[in-house]
């Protein structure tokens, strides 16, 4: 079996001694800066243990490659997961996910560390059946140190916060943003900021440009609107946390609600199509040369307000 992965190839093998079934991550590196990337993943999931992010056994490095072998799920992605056919969404299922997301988001951050690329297609099912999560690819994560005012100009755009976009500093909040996104696309399959481009898409998460679409929203309860409102706030201190997340009425008190919550969701064929032109998309571009993009936008705007007499990384929301 061979995957492709973010930086390189995954492969599935299996521990001579034990029988155990892991993943390996070939990843070639070409110069000192990818060595030093990778070497950060490395570092980073070595300080990993929880259910929900995916566990790294081992690393070896050679003159060419580095290889992270992991521990191996079958479940393939999210998003493929619950456009099957014979799948049922519903609004439990989706708060099943988002709890998960959560908790490992929690576990992350009290460790100081952020995702800073969490999207669906970083999110596999353990099993082809259950419902059981892991978060993985901690290729972009950082450790955070808050006296260290950290910025970023790395990510896919439609799940970018705005201290991203702006290239202002990042933290908790920054990964909080994308668990928003996350849930708007669970429980509508639309995109809420996806544009026609880069640039648009851009524009459309420093304006805030988003609302609930009234038909893909039909079926879907007033708490989880509210989950999504409260994460998807420009000023990122007055996001939710991932421990606010988990508190939030929409992921907590389930016995009382959970009849209500057993009606299928429209979102699936709306995911179906976002999956078939997102893979089409992924054909001509590669997600880290996003981070190219950035720049350039931040060029033009910078200039744009230099010639207009403003400062750069000044913006309004509306």
């Amino acid at each position: 079996m061979d995957m492709s992965g973010r930086f390189g190839h995954v492969h599935k093998c299996t521990e001579r001694t034990s029988g155990l079934t892991l993943a390996a991550k070939v990843i070639k590196v070409k110069g000192m800066k990818d060595r030093d990337e990778v070497k950060n993943e490395i570092c980073v999931m070595n300080q990993l243990d929880h259910v929900n992010l995916i566990q790294l056994y081992d690393a070896f490095e050679s003159r060419t490659n580095l290889t992270l072998v992991m521990e191996y799920v079958e479940g393939g992605e999210l998003f493929d997961r619950i456009v099957d056919e014979n799948y049922q969404l519903t609004e439990l299922d989706t708060i099943v996910f988002m709890q998960q997301i959560c908790e490992g988001m929690y576990y992350l951050h009290q460790q100081y560390i952020l995702h800073l690329d969490l999207k669906p297609e970083n999110i596999l099912c353990v099993s082809t059946t259950g419902n059981q999560i892991k978060i993985i690819d901690f290729g972009l994560a950082r450790k955070y140190r808050p006296r260290e005012k950290l910025k970023v100009n790395f990510g896919t755009p439609e799940f970018l916060a705005p201290e991203v976009v702006n290239y202002e500093f990042v933290s908790f909040p920054t990964d909080m943003w994308s668990v928003g996104v996350i849930t708007y696309m669970l429980l509508s399959g639309l995109s809420p900021f996806l544009g026609d481009n880069d640039t648009e898409t851009m524009n459309n998460i420093l304006h805030s440009n988003w609302d609930f679409d009234a038909e893909a929203f039909e079926n879907v309860s007033e708490e989880a609107k509210d989950f999504v409102s409260r994460l998807l706030i420009p000023e990122k201190c007055s996001r939710l946390s991932a421990w606010g997340c988990l508190k939030h009425r929409w992921l907590s008190h389930l016995e009382e609600r959970a009849k209500m919550l057993r009606v299928q969701l429209k979102s699936q064929l709306r995911l179906q199509r976002y999956l078939a032109a997102h893979r089409q998309w992924k054909k001509h571009f590669h997600a880290v040369a996003a981070a190219n993009r950035l720049r350039r936008l931040w060029e033009r705007r910078s200039t744009t307000q230099a010639d207009q007499g403003g400062e750069p990384g000044e913006n309004g929301n509306r």
